[in-house]
């Protein structure tokens, strides 16, 4: 009778497996073609090409990423003028590896292949050209309002064309398993984002709450997640998401590849970060410093060149956050065992 019941478990254990992998190897790559784009129009504008460029080079941070080389990374954080093209792969640990896309507006490897109904679609929606899903939370702009979307794509198309063709994303059956089980890449169904933004002047919590939940993304990485999900495990700007070592990044500035970083917590809690910036004057002038740990995934560089005014509006609105009580530990750190 006891081995009839382990036989039975076994092959309910075997099926329930079986059943998972047939699923994920169905729906990872999920199409979602008949979703609408959002009625934006990419605009020739010098005005509005001149917003999207700091949009771009500074709080929305595309720079950081869609770069081809870690050198090109560095030089981007200084401020030098770098292509847009894409192509240095990204480690998602467990779940692979992401390529950076080609922003430029090549018409056969960049977004000039692309419609504007395409592109905006991704941006508010995180549904990729090909129909599939994106990583909302690396593309956090799906509450960014329309005056700001079509700021940065029309920057996007005014920037010279580069032809890079980026390799696909490489996906282990652990990320096909997240992408087709998990909330995280699934897409943005009604985002409900505003028509205009705040207004940079005068500095307000409203502006500062719009730029660290919609542009600069402060709520992605200063919020407690499952590094393989990315689903939040804690309070809002609390800190304590843990970051694994990138060995190529550590190799790069000579540092030891087995260093992990923590992101800090970023509410008016006495033991957090934001208290050493008493003033918005204090925040700004460290923004203005730039990098000073090679290996955080902040990305310092763009956002050194935010403005006063909207440095100031990200410091209010932390500030009028309630304080959560965590400590994260150690902002630079090695696993044990490691």
């Amino acid at each position: 009778m006891l081995k009839k019941i382990l036989l039975y478990t076994v092959v309910v254990v075997l099926l329930a497996i079986v059943s998972v992998f047939i699923y994920v190897s169905l729906t990872w790559d999920k199409k979602y073609d008949d979703w609408p784009a959002p009625a934006l129009q990419s605009s020739t504008d010098s005005t509005v090409i001149a917003r999207g460029r700091y949009l771009v080079t500074g709080p929305a941070h595309c720079v950081s990423c869609h770069v081809s080389t870690i050198q090109e990374m560095e030089d981007s954080d200084k401020g030098l003028p770098i292509p847009l093209k894409g192509g240095i792969g990204l480690p998602m640990g467990p779940l692979g590896k992401i390529f950076a896309r080609n922003l430029t507006p090549d018409k056969n490897t960049g977004i000039g292949r692309y419609t504007d109904e395409q592109v905006f679609r991704m941006m508010r929606h995180g549904i990729r050209p090909d129909g599939t899903a994106s990583m909302p939370l690396l593309m956090p702009f799906w509450k960014m309002a329309d005056d700001d979307l079509i700021a940065v794509v029309s920057y996007l198309r005014s920037m010279e064309p580069v032809e890079n063709n980026v390799p696909a994303n490489d996906w282990t059956f652990v990320g096909k398993a997240v992408r087709s089980l998990t909330s995280t890449f699934k897409p943005i169904e009604n985002p409900d984002a505003p028509k205009v933004a705040p207004p940079m002047a005068p500095p307000s919590i409203a502006r500062g709450e719009y730029l660290a939940r919609n542009v600069t993304n402060c709520i992605a990485c200063h919020t407690p997640r499952d590094i393989t999900t990315f689903e939040a495990t804690g309070p809002e700007f609390s800190g304590g998401m843990e970051f694994e070592p990138w060995p190529a990044l550590s190799k790069h500035f000579d540092i030891d590849t087995t260093l992990w970083v923590r992101a800090p917590n970023i509410t008016p809690d006495p033991g957090g970060v934001l208290a050493k910036f008493k003033t918005p004057d204090d925040f700004i002038k460290r923004f203005r410093l730039g990098r000073a740990i090679p290996i955080s995934p902040m990305d310092w560089g763009p956002f050194s060149r935010i403005s006063d005014e909207d440095l100031t509006s990200i410091w209010m609105f932390l500030n009028n956050l309630k304080p959560v009580e965590h400590e994260v530990g150690d902002i630079i750190f090695k696993k044990e065992g490691e």
